[in-house]
């Protein structure tokens, strides 16, 4: 098992979950004092990693104070139930609406399922362990935790998810963004820029609520945000019109494929591969715009989970905000 630890400022720390691929998914942790705090989880076969990381900085598992979910999409939330097993002393912290489906979770599965599979669900993610409910903290927006003397402010960042919270950490000045500030693949980025688009995955997707969870972030004025896909970005205010343009170029793709498309009885299959198309037309002009120096087939095997995944989002919201897409 490879675990390479990667060091920032603060007492702040990333490795990546083994997720699907190297560098597509990473697990933070704060360390502040002797006590620690995980920020997203990855799946239920992270927690070796988390372990050895735990160990590589001389902490043992009672050292953990918090689990904290941005949001609980299984990629970021999927080991939750194996971390609080191996936690004695920690408290998970979720968004109120993700609190019921962390200590009860067919229903999350079943709605995972629904999107990859059962089959798929089950070798990406293994089992869902539940939580008991009296160890759940309730993120409400402004809800402050505190790591010893540190303290990390929870904040409602819907756009992504209903369910999603961001945590700005006073110490670093930096914010922990889960999805809300989009994706930034290591592989994508050129001569030190980094490639920002947003993630538009099924089923909550609101691109309003998005722009105005953003703009909630940049105004505290964070100097750098850590994203789960992938470490830390820094300046983020400097990068958010760029996420931002592009969050409306996906809107526009799916918009226009709504209206071309139209009646209510056009499968939602059709609405998705229409989206998916444009998409992966839009990400490769982008990229190449941004200066990639990656083949069309080095791009597309990078990207091609997020534009189905996106496109599967996007489709969702249009047939539900788009006039005449469902009529």
């Amino acid at each position: 098992m490879k675990n390479e630890l990667i060091t920032y400022p603060h007492g702040i720390y990333a490795f990546d979950t083994g997720y699907l691929r190297p560098q597509l998914a990473a697990v933070h942790l704060i360390v502040h004092d002797g006590r620690a705090a995980f920020v997203d989880t990855g799946t239920s076969a992270t927690l070796p990693r988390t372990l050895a990381v735990l160990d590589s900085l001389g902490l043992t598992p009672d050292a953990v104070d918090y689990v904290i979910l941005t949001h609980i999409h299984l990629d970021h939330a999927g080991g939750a139930g194996a971390m609080m097993g191996a936690f004695p002393n920690a408290q998970l912290v979720v968004h109120p609406r993700g609190a019921r489906h962390m200590s009860e979770p067919s229903k999350l599965m079943a709605g995972v399922e629904a999107v990859y599979g059962k089959e798929r669900t089950r070798q990406l993610y293994g089992e869902l362990q539940p939580i008991a409910a009296e160890r759940i903290i309730e993120a409400h927006d402004n809800t402050t935790l505190h790591l010893g003397d540190r303290a990390l402010l929870c904040i409602d960042t819907p756009g992504h998810a209903r369910h999603h919270i961001a945590i700005f950490d006073t110490q670093s000045q930096g914010i922990f963004t889960g999805d809300t500030l989009g994706i930034s693949y290591r592989e994508l980025a050129v001569d030190g820029r980094p490639f920002l688009f947003p993630t538009t995955t099924p089923s909550q997707f609101d691109p309003v609520a998005l722009r105005a969870s953003t703009e909630h972030i940049l105004a505290l004025q964070p100097e750098a945000a850590y994203l789960t896909h992938f470490g830390r970005l820094a300046e983020p205010a400097k990068h958010a019109p760029e996420l931002l343009r592009r969050m409306d170029g996906f809107v526009a793709i799916a918009t226009e494929a709504a209206r071309k498309l139209g009646a209510g009885d056009t499968p939602p299959e059709a609405l998705h591969a229409a989206i998916s198309g444009k998409l992966r037309d839009y990400l490769l002009a982008e990229a190449r715009a941004h200066g990639s120096r990656l083949s069309d087939a080095e791009l597309i095997a990078i990207l091609d989970m997020d534009i189905d995944l996106n496109a599967q989002g996007l489709a969702l919201w249009a047939r539900l905000a788009v006039p005449n897409a469902t009529s």
